[in-house]
């Protein structure tokens, strides 16, 4: 009986050093599913729309919605929350329609001396105007103050142009008092001219490097300033970027040259990438979204740690054009190719528009891996 007890106590002891690490590893994997990263599944807009049209966040595959900042109201916001939907909101960082005509102190001026003219239907502002500057402050705070949202998403963060057509309407701006006081002061360059056209031809001529590297970083203050406000009032929330999707060589490095934006800087600062990838807009190919998804990805050479996520934004609104259904999903497959984390979708309104993209989306997101 003693040789038994023995012999069993032996092979208990066995089995338990046997399936001991088995069962670590069962519970280590299961923490690691917990930890990893849930695919970012949205729709941009007003998708307030859709509630309306009595459909649900969560039966619609959504686990994100990235709401305009005008659209967003507590209603909305208390639903998503019930449905375990995350809340984005757009910021309007540099779009001054409206407040321009308001505050002719901040309209952009144009290398002439002239008030710059809207480009298509965007109107933007003279970032260095300082009550604009104020009031986009504001109103970032009260929507925080408001909304423990996940996540603000700064638009339109670029000096006066349009991007979002075949031929984009490229003005060079901004040649106010202000502006070019202010680039003197930074770069130590002693401009000259007796008004407006002389000082802006001199600027162009003579110093045309430095002129873009400062309108740059006049547009990298505005985010570093914006998110030290997140970071102050929602320390969780992730910040954002909605930009223009150009590769840096195209219409002769417009990118950095017109609209100031310095992809690398962008990289640096952002918790999240989220080009805007409107192809119909643009006159490109659908494979062109996951042309530039990956390429965005070979340029984040920062450690994994610190890279920032890529959440792309497709086009599903039929202006100009048609988006097929077809289309559409082919541009949400692109979009969603790694190194996506994420991917949107534009516009609430399109999918309205056309219940075969409702269908489109919804059996998208519920097939992919990542709920």
């Amino acid at each position: 009986m003693k040789l038994y007890t023995s012999h069993y106590f032996i092979v208990l002891l066995l089995f338990a050093f046997i399936i001991t690490p088995l069962s670590c590893n069962k519970s280590d994997s299961a923490e690691s599913l917990q930890q990893e990263p849930q695919f970012v599944k949205g729709v941009y807009g007003n998708p307030g729309t859709l509630l309306d049209a009595g459909y649900r966040f969560d039966d619609l595959g959504l686990n994100a919605i990235f709401v305009r900042s005008i659209s967003l109201n507590q209603s909305l916001y208390e639903t998503a929350q019930l449905q375990n939907v995350q809340v984005f909101v757009e910021f309007p960082t540099l779009l001054g329609r409206n407040y321009v005509e308001e505050h002719p102190e901040a309209w952009p001026i144009d290398e002439t001396g002239e008030k710059s003219p809207p480009a298509d239907w965007f109107m933007g502002v003279c970032p260095t105007d300082p009550g604009f500057w104020e009031y986009r402050r504001t109103q970032l705070r009260e929507i925080l103050e408001l909304y423990d949202v996940d996540g603000i998403f700064l638009d339109y963060v670029h000096w006066h142009a349009q991007f979002e057509t075949p031929d984009p309407i490229l003005p060079e701006t901004c040649f106010c008092d202000r502006c070019m006081a202010l680039f003197a002061e930074d770069t130590g360059l002693p401009v000259q001219g007796d008004d407006i056209p002389g000082k802006a031809a001199w600027i162009l001529e003579n110093a045309d490097s430095e002129w873009r590297n400062w309108r740059s970083t006049v547009l990298n203050r505005w985010i570093t300033g914006l998110k030290e406000i997140v970071r102050e009032m929602r320390p969780e929330a992730l910040l954002g970027i909605f930009y223009c999707s150009w590769f840096p060589d195209e219409y002769d490095g417009a990118l950095y040259k017109t609209l100031g934006i310095d992809i690398e800087a962008f990289i640096e600062m952002a918790d999240v990438l989220s080009p805007m990838l409107f192809h119909k807009m643009k006159d490109r190919p659908a494979a062109w979204v996951g042309d530039y998804t990956s390429w965005l990805g070979d340029q984040m050479n920062l450690s994994p740690e610190n890279r920032p996520l890529i959440w792309p934004i497709v086009q599903a609104h039929d202006n100009p054009g048609v988006v097929t259904p077809d289309e559409f999903r082919q541009v949400m497959t692109e979009g969603s190719r790694p190194p996506s984390t994420g991917i949107m979708m534009f516009s609430d309104r399109a999918l309205l528009d056309n219940p075969e993209k409702i269908d489109v989306m919804m059996k998208f997101y519920h097939e992919m891996i990542y709920n």
